[in-house]
């Protein structure tokens, strides 16, 4: 599937089932980086209780399940019930 080349947002193909899937996720993926704000680039311990659209700057040894394979530099945006890592571009 193709994507714009900013952002990394999924285009609808024309005869694509499901077309509300592939908005809805490039939605969250737009509200998420576009004037992100983040909860903190140095704590190294996953949070347990984030709330939902929290975004992090994932350090370098960062601990926890989802946190600890994520490379340091990574945003990582809490949605659904899970970790999303967004590999920021060159300029953010």
């Amino acid at each position: 599937m193709e994507q714009s080349p900013r952002l990394s947002l999924s285009y609808v193909a024309p005869s694509q089932a499901q077309k509300h899937v592939t908005v809805n996720e490039a939605l969250l993926r737009l509200d998420a980086l576009t004037q992100a704000c983040v909860e903190s680039r140095t704590l190294t311990v996953q949070p347990e209780t984030p709330g939902e659209g929290d975004v992090w700057i994932v350090p370098d040894g960062a601990s926890g399940d989802d946190w600890s394979s994520m490379a340091a530099g990574t945003l990582a945006i809490w949605r659904d019930g899970a970790w999303t890592a967004i590999a920021p571009a060159d300029g953010w």
